[in-house]
C-alpha cells in the first residue's frame, strides 16, 4: 500500500526526470564503445582505456564538485549538470555528421559526463531529502529503484534495434535528448529553494574537498558500508566485460542470447524494488539491509560454472536473477539509510565522495581483473572477484548504532499517527 501512495506532483516531476534520463542512459548502453569499435575501428585495448579513463578520470574532475554542491541551490545544479551532458554528448553525433568524430573527443565526452554525473547524484540526492518527508524516502528509492531496472531490462534490446535500423550514433542522439528533457523536468517542479547556510569560509578550502570523506570513514556505521559497497559494486562491474568475452567468445553465444541473459534477470529488481517497503515493514530496516546485502555477495562465483547451449544460457539467468533481486531490496533500503544517517548539511558532499570513490574503485578493479584474465583466463578472473566477493558481508555494520534525529522523528509521527 505504501509504495501505491502519492507523494505529491514535485515529486512526481522528479521521478519522470530520472526516468527519462535513466532510459537514455540504458537505451545507449555502451554505444561509446561501439561506436570506437564500428566508426572508429578501435582495438580492444583502446576500448578498454575508454571505460576505465572515463570513469576514472571523470571521478577525479569531480573531487571539488560535492563541497561546491552542498552550498548552492541543488535544482540549479541539477539543470547545468543536465545541460551539460546534453551538450557534451550531443557532440558525437555532430561530429559523425560532419566526419569529424575522433577517439579523442569519445574520451573527453566521456570524462565530462561521469564528471556531471557525479554532481548530479549528489545534488539530486540532497534534493530529495529535502523534497519529501522522512517516512516516505524508503518509498521514494523504491520508485527510482524499480525504473533503474525496468530501463536496464527495457533499454538494451531497443538500443540495439536502434543502430540496427539508424547507425551507430542512433543511441547517443536519444541519451543527449533525455538529458534535455530531464532538465525540462526538473526545472518543472517549481516552488522556491532555499539557499543552504554556509557557517565558514566563503570559498571552497582545501579541507572542504575531504569533509565527504572524512564524514564518512568516522561514522560507525556509513564507513562499513562505504567499504561494503564500493569492494560489490567494484567486483560485480569488473567481471561483466570479462563474462562478455567468456560467452560472446569462448562459449560461443549469440549477442541476442547475450543480451536476452541480463534483460530477462531484470524483473528480479523490480520485484525486489517492490518488496523492500513491505520487507522493512515487518522485519526493519537493519535486518533487511543487512541480509539482503549478505545474500547479494553469494551470486557471482555461480558463473565459473557456465557452459554452451541452453543450460548453460539458463545459469547465467538464474545467477543473474538472484543476484538482481537482492540487489533490488538492498539497493534502496540502504540508499534510504544513508541519507537519513547523513546531516542534512553534508549530504551532498557524503554522495559525492561515495560516487568518486565507487568510479575510481571500479575503474582500478576493471583495469586489474583485465590484467588478471589476460594472464590467466575469464574463467579463473571471475572465480577470483566470486570468492573475494563471498567476504564482503563481513565489512557489513555488525552492530546497532543509535538512529538519526529523522529516524526518531518518524517513529514518533508513526506512533501519533497510529
Amino acid at each position: 500500500m505504501g509504495a501505491r501512495r502519492s507523494l505529491g506532483r514535485r515529486f512526481g516531476w522528479l521521478w519522470a526526470a530520472y526516468a527519462v534520463s535513466t532510459f537514455g542512459t540504458w537505451l545507449a548502453f555502451d554505444a561509446f564503445a561501439m561506436i570506437a569499435i564500428l566508426v572508429l575501428h578501435a582495438g580492444s585495448a583502446e576500448v578498454s582505456l575508454l571505460a576505465a579513463v572515463g570513469l576514472a578520470v571523470g571521478a577525479a574532475v569531480a573531487v571539488p564538485l560535492g563541497p561546491w554542491v552542498e552550498f548552492c541551490r541543488k535544482r540549479p545544479v541539477m539543470i547545468a549538470m543536465d545541460l551539460a551532458r546534453f551538450a557534451a554528448v550531443m557532440s558525437i553525433p555532430a561530429a559523425f555528421a560532419l566526419g569529424w568524430l575522433t577517439f579523442a573527443q569519445l574520451l573527453v565526452v566521456s570524462v565530462i559526463v561521469a564528471a556531471a554525473d557525479i554532481a548530479f547524484r549528489a545534488a539530486s540526492g540532497a534534493y530529495l531529502k529535502a523534497l519529501v518527508r522522512p517516512e516516505d524516502l524508503l518509498v521514494a528509492n523504491g520508485r527510482f529503484e524499480s525504473t533503474t531496472w525496468t530501463a536496464t531490462a527495457l533499454g538494451p534490446p531497443l538500443g540495439g534495434a536502434a543502430i540496427g535500423m539508424f547507425g551507430p550514433v542512433a543511441t547517443v542522439a536519444a541519451d543527449a535528448v533525455s538529458y534535455l528533457l530531464s532538465a525540462v523536468g526538473i526545472r518543472a517542479i517549481g516552488g522556491r529553494e532555499p539557499r543552504p547556510p554556509r557557517t565558514d569560509a566563503p570559498r571552497l578550502r582545501a579541507g572542504d574537498l575531504l569533509d565527504g570523506w572524512r564524514y564518512i570513514l568516522t561514522h560507525p556505521t556509513l564507513r562499513p558500508l562505504f567499504l561494503n559497497t564500493i569492494l560489490v559494486n567494484g567486483l560485480i562491474m569488473a567481471t561483466s566485460p570479462l563474462l562478455a568475452v567468456l560467452m560472446l567468445g569462448h562459449l560461443g553465444f549469440a549477442p541476442w542470447q547475450y543480451g536476452l541473459a541480463f534483460a530477462v534477470p531484470c524483473v528480479g529488481g523490480l520485484i525486489g524494488s517492490r518488496m523492500a517497503p513491505r520487507l522493512v515493514a515487518r522485519f526493519g530496516q537493519r535486518q533487511v539491509m543487512l541480509t539482503a546485502g549478505a545474500l547479494r555477495a553469494c551470486w557471482l562465483l555461480g558463473l565459473v560454472f557456465v557452459r554452451p547451449g541452453a543450460a548453460g544460457l539458463m545459469l547465467v539467468m538464474a545467477v543473474e536473477l538472484g543476484l538482481i533481486t537482492c540487489m533490488g531490496v538492498f539497493n534502496p533500503v540502504f540508499a534510504t539509510y544513508r541519507l537519513d544517517q547523513t546531516g542534512t548539511d553534508r549530504v551532498a558532499r557524503t554522495l559525492s565522495a561515495w560516487s568518486v570513490t565507487s568510479k575510481a574503485t571500479t575503474a582500478t578493479l576493471t583495469g586489474l581483473w583485465g590484467l588478471l584474465a589476460g594472464i590467466t583466463s575469464p574463467r579463473i578472473a571471475i572465480a577470483v572477484a566470486g570468492l573475494l566477493i563471498l567476504t564482503t558481508p563481513l565489512l557489513l555494520p555488525r552492530h546497532r548504532h543509535a538512529p538519526s534525529r529523522t529516524l526518531r522523528r518518524v517513529t514518533l509521527v508513526r506512533r501519533v499517527d497510529g
